[in-house]
């Protein structure tokens, strides 16, 4: 087990960072690091969660990308194992070619497998897939006491159950196998909605969810009275394998080089950007996407989290079950618009009844919106009070790999089986983002 001195480690939304030691993997076969002075640890993939859960300030990380080996892949029952630091990017690589794909992918492909499954990550087709865990087999679980426990939903389903979605609090997931699908290429069939208002973006997106495996929508959230909630609305399924589209560049295409003196992100700039995306859309198009274009748009500018400036920004991503969940998601728009913090980058998707396998995983039956902000400060925290109150009537949740500020009453009772998770944790594991949540408990 390699050390490194102590570095300040900051999270994708740059509003959460403090100084961690930094213990790395030279092999999974590894034992669990033995840290003098009751320091707590915390394993720590890529980075990608946007506030403070994948940190442990005042604490040690314990990086896993340099388990980055596949262990097998059987191209013809498509299944593959791998070590936790192999990133998503890595595996699009090597099984599209043959013929395959992952069930679930999230907004990035710079993910690793083990931040996948610590968060339960989702995708633009949980109403038909669920969760990124729910096609992950069996895992290796190093435990801080050296136990190494090998986890199946059939062997071990609690530890199997805490340890999906468990933000990295139960131990390190050294490697993981899990299922494929089958797919003719790379390339999808999409097709373009542009919405007049919330009322059709959601019935629009409820019936596409019967045709289509991938749905998603982009919401102008600057737009009030009758336009509130317009949007694009985009459908998709895997195209036929003689379809055919130009590659995008991908992360080798543009890089923001250093974070500007203050966010170029504001409300002037998204006013502009909302009501020109909006706009530039034809009533509905079809075209056919390379997958990257369609699940990772954001991937082809490297470091674009760089834009918001030095104080970063929040993401506030937010899902609301039940019948009355169209009612909140106008509300929820409301206040933003009302308020004027805009974001360029509103996401709303539909989850579906599939229940998701991990005792803290965030998808429920409802509808998600996912807001990013300029942290603004005050505004910004009194626009996120308004939100919670809409949320926790709503009986909805937040999502911790999103989360830098969530109030620990709306975590605990928006995850109900948190007493139970306890049982499954250890005192030498521990986050920011637990510490936080859990302080007034």
């Amino acid at each position: 087990m390699q050390r490194g001195p102590p570095r300040i480690v900051s999270s994708w939304g740059n509003v959460a960072r403090g100084e961690h030691r930094v213990y790395g993997f030279s092999s999974r076969f590894e034992d669990f690091p033995d840290i003098s002075g009751g320091c707590t640890v915390l394993p720590f993939g890529n980075g990608r969660s946007y506030g403070d859960s994948c940190l442990n300030v005042g604490g040690a990380l314990l990086e896993t990308r340099t388990l980055d080996r596949f262990i097998r892949f059987d191209a013809d029952q498509g299944t593959l194992s791998c070590e936790a630091g192999v990133q998503l990017a890595d595996i699009l690589s090597v099984v599209v070619p043959a013929g395959w794909f992952p069930c679930v992918l999230p907004g990035t492909q710079y993910v690793t497998v083990g931040g996948a499954i610590a968060n339960d990550v989702h995708g633009k087709n949980h109403h038909r897939a669920g969760t990124f865990g729910c096609h992950v087999t069996r895992f290796e679980l190093l435990r801080p006491d050296g136990e190494r426990m090998s986890c199946s939903a059939e062997e071990t389903p609690d530890w199997f159950a805490a340890t999906i979605g468990g933000l990295g609090l139960t131990g390190v997931v050294t490697w993981a196998q899990m299922r494929l699908r089958r797919v003719a290429g790379p390339w999808l069939d999409v097709e373009s909605i542009r919405c007049a208002d919330l009322d059709e973006l959601l019935e629009l997106s409820i019936e596409s969810a019967k045709d289509f495996e991938y749905t998603v929508a982009w919401v102008d959230c600057l737009a009030r009275g009758r336009r509130l909630g317009r949007g694009i609305l985009q459908r998709a399924n895997h195209a036929d394998g003689a379809a055919s589209a130009p590659r995008p560049a991908g992360g080798t295409g543009f890089a923001v080089p250093f974070a500007p003196p203050v966010s170029l992100v504001n409300s002037a700039t998204l006013r502009l950007f909302n009501a020109a995306h909006y706009h530039r859309r034809r009533l509905r198009t079809r075209t056919v996407q390379h997958f990257q274009r369609f699940f990772f748009p954001l991937d082809g500018i490297r470091h674009w989290n760089r834009l918001y400036g030095p104080r970063g920004f929040h993401q506030y991503q937010c899902v609301i079950p039940g019948s009355g969940a169209g009612e909140a998601a106008r509300s929820l728009l409301g206040a933003v618009a009302a308020a004027g913090e805009g974001s360029f980058l509103a996401i709303l998707k539909c989850f579906g009844d599939r229940a998701s396998p991990g005792l803290l995983s965030f998808p429920q039956s409802g509808i998600t919106l996912a807001l990013d902000f300029p942290n603004r400060g005050a505004p910004l925290a009194a626009l996120f009070g308004r939100l919670d109150a809409i949320v926790a009537q709503s009986g909805g949740r937040l999502y911790p790999a999103k989360d830098a500020r969530m109030p620990g009453d709306l975590f605990r009772a928006g995850y109900p089986r948190h007493g139970e998770f306890l049982r499954f944790t250890n005192p030498r594991c521990s986050s920011s983002f637990w510490r936080r949540v859990m302080a007034d408990a």
